[in-house]
């Protein structure tokens, strides 16, 4: 067998994923074919027990419940009374829309997790209004775009479930040490509309008095009790016990999931109908993640059935890289990948292959998890494929063009890459508010 087939093999599967090929079947047919010639018939035997071992993994339950309480979340309405009441509330300050938007995308991001529907949501709901009031089309898209991927590192998150699953990091954990980061993109991002605001008022206006003034004669602090009440405790129940050791990720993914339904019905919106969409939209996104596990899993078979786990880390050792300019260079790698392919199909099959050299270099791998989590935030924000400007896009007004948003997430691409670099060269923002709880 030549030494470079592993490589080979990478690289054949990789291009056809440039090609447009669906990933899933394209990680599965490339492994049958290279398992058949490369490693031989005994492959057919080893494959079906690797599937069943890591589709059968209980953690791995917790993502159709996660899944289940974001979208029960979403047909609630409590997205809608969350953004109402924070942009009334913050309204009288200059930037006060789009600070509003950022902490709900946080608020939403700790109760539902799913960037799609959070994005969607605040796009037909806040855009339309933050065009009225004059703010300026790429501050408005780009804070949108960029507050719906904080669900990506903000727990509950589906990413840090499945790299705490690859990588064999407790997933309490990997919610524990994503808080910090989360918490420091929220604070950058409302500095920097801050910032913008301060430097020029007419991108960022205040609402006006009179409208102001409705709010506060119309019930403000009883809208602001149960528009925050509700997701404030629905999140502690959830994120509270896992963070307290009470329950484990996928026990707590349960209490969410009839939490969120528990919400639904007391916001009178639980019907036969919302249970049955639902329900299709957490199978179909169900199945895509788990039929693209078999896939990777078949992937991953074969590339150490070649030897190329021990390849690639032989060529590192070789190259005489040193671990920090390892870790630089992968993350250069999964951030340009993030150009074009998705999150889910870098997790599955660049993740696996990396991961034995960071356990080579004594890396935590926790911290090594969040960093990917973090890298992997930006593929939602970064042309020509980015998810959120997709979603954003397509609730948008026709005024809005492509462009608008363009401009607009490039400030809060920075952010992240900034606080991807901190939490890199200080580990102590991962693993310290970790450390302080043994699961």
């Amino acid at each position: 067998m030549p030494e470079s087939l592993p490589l080979i093999y990478f690289i054949v599967t990789f291009a056809l994923l440039l090609l447009g090929f669906p990933v899933a079947f394209t990680l599965g047919g490339v492994s049958v074919l290279f398992g058949y010639f490369a490693v031989g018939p005994d492959f057919f035997n080893l494959l079906p027990l690797r599937i069943w071992g890591r589709i059968t993994n209980v953690v791995l339950i917790a993502v159709p419940l996660f899944i289940y309480m974001g979208t029960m979340l979403e047909k609630s309405g409590i997205a809608e009374e969350l953004l109402e009441t924070m942009g009334f509330l913050f309204g009288k300050h200059r930037g006060g829309l789009a600070i509003s938007v950022i902490v709900v995308g946080a608020l939403l991001a700790a109760s539902t997790g799913i960037v799609g529907a959070t994005v969607v949501t605040m796009g037909l709901l806040s855009l339309p209004t933050m065009l009225k009031r004059n703010y300026s089309p790429a501050l408005a898209t780009g804070t949108i775009a960029a507050s719906g991927t904080l669900g990506q590192i903000i727990p509950p998150s589906i990413v840090l479930v499945l790299l705490g699953s690859i990588l064999n990091v407790d997933i309490g954990s990997m919610f524990m040490g994503a808080v910090i980061p989360g918490l420091m993109l929220v604070v950058l991002y409302i500095i920097y509309v801050v910032a913008v605001a301060y430097i020029s008022p007419e991108s960022a206006p205040a609402m006006p008095q009179d409208e102001l003034k409705k709010f506060r004669e119309k019930g403000m602090y009883k809208r602001i009790f149960f528009a925050f009440f509700l997701p404030t405790v629905l999140i502690i129940i959830v994120l509270g016990s896992i963070f307290a050791g009470i329950a484990s990720p996928t026990e707590s993914a349960a209490v969410g999931a009839i939490g969120a339904s528990i919400l639904t019905a007391m916001k009178k919106k639980f019907s036969l109908k919302v249970v049955k969409d639902v329900a299709i939209y957490t199978t179909h996104l169900t199945a895509m993640v788990f039929i693209l596990l078999v896939g990777a899993t078949s992937f991953g078979l074969i590339f150490r059935g070649m030897g190329g786990d021990t390849y690639i880390t032989n060529l590192i050792l070789g190259s005489h890289m040193s671990k920090d300019l390892f870790v630089f260079v992968i993350m250069l790698f999964v951030f340009i990948a993030g150009f074009f392919i998705d999150f889910i199909e870098i997790t599955f099959i660049v993740v696996p292959i990396v991961a034995p050299i960071f356990h080579h270099f004594g890396f935590d791998m926790l911290w090594i998890g969040i960093i990917f989590a973090m890298n992997l935030q930006t593929s939602f924000l970064t042309p020509p494929f980015g998810f959120s400007l997709f979603y954003l896009k397509g609730v948008a007004p026709p005024s809005i063009n492509i462009i608008h948003i363009y401009k607009g997430i490039v400030p809060y691409i920075i952010i992240q890459l900034i606080v991807l670099a901190i939490v890199i060269l200080w580990p102590d923002t991962v693993i310290w508010l970790a450390s302080k709880i043994s699961y």
